[in-house]
């Protein structure tokens, strides 16, 4: 297995530069993963392929206004700071985050941006609100970098960072002037803590969400904190090389409850987009006991005890965890049973984690026949389930 085998040619007219309006109207492309058979279809047709008793479970996470755009104070030259997650582990206060920075080679420890209001187009005589200074190296091949930032008095830190950030989009989307808001998903939380969106979500309605609920379909939601490796190309020949930095993530006794119904009962778990497999399947653990129960039963309550058998391998709560889980090809899907996804960029570790749940040969297949009918790709682009 090589990167090489997950890359494919991606037209630039292809990568989306604005949602679907509806949300619900994009394009849904269908794969069967018993015979590759694929169908295309809307988005909102999506129903047509859950039934009841099926689970559903999205990412509630909430895009924060990550991107910083200021000015060095030693030389007045523009800064561009991208906020990944906060580092409590070396200021309690959450005052000091882990960033990717522009120019990188520029800034290092003792230097020192301020952000105005309005960002790159504010005026120098206008107020700092916030000031960032590098402490530390992350990773500076990359521009990584600790920053400890400062909010102006009388101001939270979090409320200078909404005065001088901006909800960070894509690199490649580079002609939206539109809502921001359309860059979150309508079920996320209040709380921001994600430096990407989970696209596979924007997809959803109020009004879709309903008639899916109405159906019998469960829904449940996870929070994963969305950091950019999670869509970094995989640089190195050997995809096994590549190493996935860590995410913080939380799955609720709730949802493992839900799980264990949905399972027993012969129910499917279908995962909201990529974010939301990394959380249920970040959350099982091979050592933690686990029911088996015959497959022919309907409800593990109707199940007498004599024909439980203790096995091991489950789904377990997990509390603010993190993980760097890495699924390719040769992966095993403990929790998932079928993906509502985007299309994903080319020789990314997306690519190979979808791979990993069909097969790679499907997928690029898919890929194709999606090319060909000229499909919308990417972060604001159409949508594919893996069945």
């Amino acid at each position: 297995m090589r990167t090489d085998d997950f890359d494919y040619p991606l037209p630039d007219e292809l990568i989306a530069q604005e949602p679907a309006e509806p949300r619900d109207s994009c394009r849904l492309l269908v794969l069967n993963r018993e015979d590759g058979g694929v169908e295309h279809r809307r988005f909102r047709d999506v129903i047509d392929y859950l039934e009841p008793g099926d689970l559903l479970v999205a990412n509630k996470t909430r895009v924060m206004p990550a991107r910083l755009v200021g000015h060095k104070r030693a030389t007045g030259g523009v800064a561009e700071t991208l906020l990944l997650r906060r580092r409590e582990d070396v200021d309690a206060l959450g005052h000091v985050w882990e960033c990717l920075v522009n120019p990188g080679k520029r800034l290092k420890p003792g230097a020192v941006v301020e952000y105005r209001p309005g960002g790159l187009h504010a005026p120098m005589s206008a107020p700092v609100v916030l000031t960032g200074e590098v402490l530390d190296f992350v990773d500076d091949n990359r521009g990584g970098r600790l920053v400890r930032f400062t909010p102006a008095e009388g101001l939270t830190l979090d409320e200078a960072m909404h005065r001088a950030g901006h909800v960070p989009l894509p690199p490649y989307i580079t002609k939206y002037e539109g809502d921001p808001e359309k860059y979150q998903t309508v079920y996320a939380m209040r709380e921001e803590h994600s430096a990407a969106a989970p696209t596979a979500g924007l997809h959803f309605t109020p009004e879709l969400i309903q008639r899916i609920e109405e159906k019998g379909v469960g829904w449940a939601t996870v929070e994963l904190e969305v950091g950019i490796d999670t869509f970094r190309l995989v640089t190195e020949d050997d995809p096994t090389q590549h190493v996935m930095h860590t995410e913080r993530y939380h799955v609720s006794q709730e949802v493992v409850d839900l799980v264990h119904q949905t399972k027993e009962a012969g129910h499917r778990v279908v995962a909201v987009g990529t974010t939301s497999v990394r959380s249920l399947e970040s959350a099982y653990d091979p050592e933690a006991p686990a029911w088996r129960v015959p497959v022919v039963a309907r409800r593990f309550e109707d199940v007498p005890d004599s024909a439980k058998v203790l096995g091991r391998g489950d789904i377990v709560e997990r509390r603010n965890a993190t993980t760097n889980l890495y699924l390719m090809p040769g992966s095993t899907y403990h929790v998932v049973d079928a993906l509502i996804t985007n299309f994903h960029v080319p020789r990314s570790t997306l690519m190979m984690l979808v791979s990993a749940l069909a097969t790679r040969d499907q997928i690029m297949s898919a890929y194709q026949q999606a090319i060909d009918q000229r499909y919308r790709f990417l972060s604001f682009g159409d949508a594919m389930l893996i069945r």
